[in-house]
């Protein structure tokens, strides 16, 4: 792994994470262009990019993040008494939705290394990104909600959560197709984008536990670490720079723009790949 292909790889993971346009699908595509496929990166380094992304959420979510651990306590306690508080506390309610949201994950586990080993086929991540830039398309038509934590239900959480389980599929954008969902069951915008951000930290932590034992059981070159670390600064950099414009470019409902990246990306994949052979 060299410091160029770190940066490039960190900043790709910053952007695409959290702006709708992939980041499984955009790092499979750089790998192949760099010609890193089957050897590189690392399955650690490749851990340590998305814990530089989850440190990009904490940062631009602190304030609900504590506010959540706050009630996480107070809810404990409050079941201990057998009390619970009317109206339940907008972050109690988060915490539920998060949770909810979560569930349809475990449906991916049993076929986890198929859906990884999409990544391989630039024909299907090329498909993914035009399916993405579909979605985004459409969440900008979609008549403006007005839910939020104190309002949205758990069965709003499920089908926002099923989105985010399709979305592990490389090419589909999480951020994307849960912001997306989030709009088409009725979530304010910014609602549904902040519920999609703090809906991908147990995501993230869970897919880096489950890939935890296959980086460590790999060679992992330690030599190597300082220029992983570079990378990951970059993204948790970047990653937090794109959380702050995709607020933005929510509040103007204007997500019909990623979807024509998407599409071009998409069809250029598709040309890259046919050239190739």
């Amino acid at each position: 792994m060299t410091l160029l292909s770190s940066v490039i790889l960190g900043l790709i993971q910053g952007v695409a994470e959290f702006l709708p346009i992939s980041s499984s699908g955009h790092l499979a595509i750089a790998e192949h262009l760099l010609h890193m496929t089957g050897t590189e990166p690392p399955e650690f380094f490749d851990v340590l990019l998305h814990l530089g992304t989850l440190v990009a959420v904490f940062v631009a979510y602190w304030g609900d993040i504590q506010d959540m651990i706050r009630e996480f306590f107070a809810g404990i306690s409050d079941l201990a008494h057998r009390s619970t508080p009317a109206p339940v506390p907008p972050a109690r309610r988060m915490i539920l939705l998060i949770i909810a949201g979560t569930l349809p994950l475990f449906a991916v586990l049993p076929v986890k290394d198929l859906v990884e080993g999409l990544a391989d086929n630039m024909y299907f991540v090329a498909g993914a990104l035009l399916v993405t830039g579909c979605l985004l398309f459409a969440s900008d038509r979609v008549k403006k909600g007005r839910k939020t934590e104190k309002t949205a239900t758990l069965a709003d959480a499920l089908l926002v959560g099923a989105a985010q389980a399709i979305a592990t599929c490389p090419g589909i954008s999480r951020s994307g197709t849960t912001i997306t969902a989030g709009c088409f069951v009725g979530f304010e915008r910014k609602f549904a984008v902040r519920y999609s951000f703090l809906m991908s930290i147990p995501a993230i932590l869970g897919a880096n536990i489950l890939s935890l034992k296959d980086a460590f059981e790999a060679e992992i070159i330690w030599a190597d670490v300082p220029v992983y670390l570079v990378g990951v600064a970059v993204a948790a950099v970047v990653g937090y720079a794109c959380i702050r414009l995709l607020k933005m470019i929510a509040d103007k409902g204007r997500f019909g723009c990623f979807a024509y990246y998407c599409w071009i990306v998409g069809v250029l994949t598709i040309i890259m790949t046919l050239v190739q052979k």
